[in-house]
């Protein structure tokens, strides 16, 4: 059995290595990271594994990011749902985005893959939050 700390260590680990793929636009990286029936729900729409990795068609989607404040939540064995806060820079933009991520990662062979991703845009910081 793994404890919360491993386990989030290796889901941060593996949400890491997704995030160095969109850094280095390597599509076979993010393919491979993501469960051929993948589901991203993000403020555009949905999308799949393979528009998942089309967005690198072009190169880098990422120049630099942070991953902080994550956390994680078993959901079954073998299955945990990783959140946390990124903040990024598009290539050639100064302007740093924030988002806060829940993706849902199940381990099968041994392996780890991302079966479900959610994006959700981070207020500026100041910003009322709507929540009491």
């Amino acid at each position: 059995m793994v404890d919360d700390d491993d386990l989030l260590q290796d889901l941060l680990g593996c949400e890491t290595a997704v995030w160095r793929a969109l850094q280095r636009g390597d599509a076979a990286a993010d393919r491979a990271a993501l469960h051929p029936a993948f589901l991203g729900v993000y403020p555009s729409g949905f999308a799949g594994r393979d528009a998942h990795c089309a967005q690198l068609a072009d190169g880098p989607t990422v120049a630099r990011f942070t991953l902080s404040q994550a956390r994680v939540m078993a959901l079954a064995p073998d299955c945990a749902l990783l959140a946390y806060r990124a903040a990024y820079h598009r290539p050639g933009d100064e302007v740093e985005q924030a988002m806060y991520v829940s993706s849902i990662w199940k381990r099968a062979e041994g392996a780890w893959i991302n079966v479900f991703s959610q994006d959700t845009e981070a207020l500026p910081e100041g910003a009322v939050n709507p929540l009491p």
